[in-house]
């Protein structure tokens, strides 16, 4: 196990540095001057030379790259070309925001994505069956923003009974953490139906229904856990979509977190900002994959790592 997850450590390094390029790359064809937007649209062109001149943008493109790896190997993600703030700050600040809103989404939507799916498959074909198959596609057909614009209409417009923006009380997380774990809810539904109703199929299963073994114990001991495999890798890309996925929700809810502050930096061309958080998106995704990997070896022991 420890060997295989040092090797898998190494090999996140250069992934990472790919990720990196196309990151910078990506961050450098977005429309628009960066300087320009700085100085103003009257200021005269030897102030946005000089603006240019100060963040290292009249350098070529690879040496601008370089620049920024060596700062960030040194844990420098550089200032914000807005307000002058290390970018590094700017996170840290916002982070506590969307970690509160991913947990609270995390909190319910795989449990009962999970257990909606488990349900469905020991009822297969049973009313309970199609209801809760009719949820999953309800949830993920519905558009993320246009269930939040809807629960800010129902339930803060019309009855009052929540709020429709921000974090300061529990009723705050209610309608943004239901906007972010519905699609995750309704996906774990489908899989884990499917990934249960293949596990009840197998000969192991049925070998244990004739030792004479309870219902509950072939389910849950080993129909469930082994179909588990499949959810966890499922389970593992959707954790991983909610941070990144707090753009949206944040947006709709005028909540200050990450999501918010990536597209405020995307509309002023704040590149320094902008490259900070999806590098820090895309390091969350490789080691929720990781840990994914290794939670495997605990479900089935029989899955060798080393």
């Amino acid at each position: 196990m420890s060997r295989y997850f040092i090797r898998r450590i190494l090999e996140t390094i250069p992934l990472m540095l790919i990720i990196s390029i196309f990151v910078f790359m990506f961050i450098h064809l977005i429309p628009g001057d960066p300087a320009r937007s700085i100085a103003g649209l009257d200021a005269e062109e030897w102030e946005v030379e000089a603006i240019r001149e100060e963040y290292g943008l009249n350098k070529p493109i690879i040496v601008q790259y370089v620049d920024y790896m060596v700062k960030l190997f040194k844990g420098d993600m550089g200032r914000s070309m807005k307000s002058d703030t290390p970018v590094t700050e700017l996170i840290a600040d916002r982070m506590p925001q969307t970690l509160k809103l991913v947990f609270a989404g995390v909190l319910w939507a795989p449990v009962l994505g999970i257990f909606i799916g488990v349900i469905s498959a020991i009822k297969h074909g049973k009313m309970l069956d199609h209801v809760s198959m009719l949820i999953a596609i309800t949830g993920l057909s519905a558009p993320g923003f246009w269930l939040g614009l809807m629960g800010i209409q129902i339930f803060s417009v019309q009855l009052g009974w929540l709020p429709s923006g921000g974090l300061d009380s529990w009723k705050g997380f209610i309608l943004p953490s239901f906007t972010m774990g519905c699609g995750i809810m309704a996906v774990l539904a489908r899989y884990s139906r499917s990934s249960m109703l293949e596990t009840l199929r197998e000969d192991y299963v049925r070998t244990a229904r004739a030792k004479g073994q309870k219902e509950s114990m072939v389910m849950f001991a080993h129909a469930f856990r082994n179909s588990l495999i499949q959810v966890v890798t499922i389970l593992g890309l959707q954790i991983g979509g909610l941070l990144s996925g707090s753009v949206l929700t944040e947006t709709v809810f005028s909540i200050a977190g990450m999501g918010r502050l990536l597209t405020d930096s995307i509309s002023f061309r704040d590149y320094a900002v902008v490259q900070g958080l999806l590098m820090l998106f895309a390091l969350q995704y490789v080691l929720i994959n990781l840990v994914v990997d290794l939670l495997y070896g605990v479900i089935n022991p029989k899955i060798r790592l080393d």
